[in-house]
């Protein structure tokens, strides 16, 4: 039973798309790294795309009396770094200049 247990466990981590840091080298970039360290430890990425979004939330007090809605403006940049055709390549994005997101792509070439 516990052997089961562990097996599923291994096998949803494998199969569990978004990682929480990526190698370049013998140096790992994770959730919270400046956009200028990653381009330190890992160099160039092979793409970069960069927009806007509108990130917005509404609070709301009971009875109604109040709601109090919030915006920011952030900068968004989706790096994309294709490390070859034995390793996946990497989708990065980050909000302010600060890494959010780390996630496995398909096979690089």
């Amino acid at each position: 039973m516990k052997n089961s247990a562990a097996w599923i466990l291994v096998l949803s981590l494998c199969c569990f798309n978004t990682a929480f840091a990526m190698r370049c080298g013998h140096d790992l970039v994770g959730m919270g790294d400046r956009k200028q360290d990653v381009l330190d430890r890992c160099g160039q990425p092979d793409s970069i795309e960069t927009h806007t979004e509108i990130i917005g939330k509404t609070t709301r007090f009971p009875y109604r009396t109040i709601d109090i809605q919030e915006y920011e403006e952030v900068q968004v940049e989706e790096w994309v770094y294709n490390l070859g055709s034995l390793r996946l390549q990497q989708y990065l994005r980050f909000e302010n200049g600060v890494l959010k997101e780390v996630k496995s792509l398909g096979r690089g070439h």
